[in-house]
């Protein structure tokens, strides 16, 4: 099972080494074709050492998105077959928004995927989306069939969107 969170956490030591949690089995090759499939390539290459870039606790010389997308190469490296999203969007930056979910798509190829979130467009394309409303299940069906329902997720959507459009 893997986790990414809305904060991901990275150790003191290089990017490689956050994604590979210096685990014997996830060779140099394996941490570098998660970093490129998840589009981190783009994004690490201007840094002077490339994935060997030194990575202090936290990461707070990163940006927000670069850190995701180190969390995001981690878990793609171990290969889960459950992958939990905890608001792995909520916190990027605009500049890597859309390769944060190119690379979320990636993520989600051939594993069961949960995903936790309020920015309704991370959740569009799921087989199935269950709306909560304090802590119980309100309405559960795929976008298109919410939208239709004209409740609870097509207000919310509705206003993620900017539109001031009342339910039916």
């Amino acid at each position: 099972m893997g986790i990414v969170l809305q904060d991901p956490f990275l150790f003191t030591g290089t990017i490689a080494s956050n994604v590979s949690l210096d685990h014997p089995d996830i060779t140099r090759d394996r941490v570098e074709k998660a970093l490129a499939s998840v589009g981190a390539d783009t994004v690490l290459k201007n840094l002077e050492k490339g994935y060997d870039e030194p990575v202090i606790e936290k990461g707070s010389t990163l940006s927000s998105g670069q850190r995701q997308l180190v969390s995001f190469a981690r878990a793609l490296a171990f290969d889960p077959a459950i992958l939990i999203l905890d608001e792995a969007t909520s916190s990027i930056d605009t500049e890597t928004e859309a390769i944060i979910q190119e690379a979320m798509d990636v993520l989600k190829e051939g594993r069961t995927t949960f995903i936790i979130a309020h920015r309704l467009s991370t959740i569009r394309n799921a087989d199935q989306i269950l709306v909560l409303d304090r802590g119980r299940i309100v309405e559960k069906g795929n976008h298109d069939q919410l939208m239709e329902l004209k409740g609870k997720y097509f207000q919310m959507y509705q206003l993620q969107l900017g539109n001031k459009v009342k339910a039916g």
